[in-house]
């Protein structure tokens, strides 16, 4: 599948919020795209609150619940083109293939939201997969490793680079 490289440049914030389903502390939560992004920003915002809200993710356990907004966020969600992404991570040497979290943002690159990795099965587990680490960095939460063969890769671990010898893991708390 091709990514454009570049997009407009421009963020845009995807109107419009959900109340956070459950019980814990409230997380609010922009989502951005950039201009000229293959993607419905809506369906993107959607997977992005879906994905938070699961229960194996990092409200898991009734801890916290993400709520969407379009004003004042605890974490922003970014979408951007390969090139915007690059740029938007820095100091991180992404390359426009690697996403980051930087701040209060978890900037995802539109490459592997479109391709995924060969490291996992599918392209909706690595989505999964990619805002769980991403919003993990922003909650406070850095790299972990492979805790053995055959055991299942934390989603900290930096499964966008290599899962084995682990077995790949989009969650939290699976």
């Amino acid at each position: 599948m091709r990514v454009a490289e570049r997009g407009t440049g421009r963020l845009a914030t995807v109107k419009g919020s959900a109340p956070a389903p459950g019980p814990g502390r409230r997380i609010r939560v922009r989502v951005e795209v950039e201009g000229g992004v293959d993607v419905e920003p809506r369906a993107f915002a959607a997977e992005v609150l879906r994905t938070l809200n699961d229960d194996r993710s990092w409200g898991h356990g009734g801890t916290r619940s993400f709520a969407r907004t379009s004003g004042a966020a605890d974490v922003v969600v970014v979408l951007a083109s390969p090139t915007t992404s690059a740029r938007l991570c820095r100091p991180l040497l992404t390359h426009g293939r690697l996403s980051c979290g930087r701040g209060q943002r978890a900037i995802l690159t539109a490459y592997r939201w479109a391709r995924g990795t060969p490291e996992f099965d599918s392209v909706a587990q690595y989505r999964r997969y990619v805002v769980n680490h991403e919003v993990g960095h922003v909650l406070g939460h850095g790299h972990e490793q492979c805790p053995g063969p055959g055991r299942r890769a934390p989603v900290m671990q930096q499964q966008t680079k290599r899962v084995a010898p682990c077995r790949p893991n989009p969650w939290p708390f699976p």
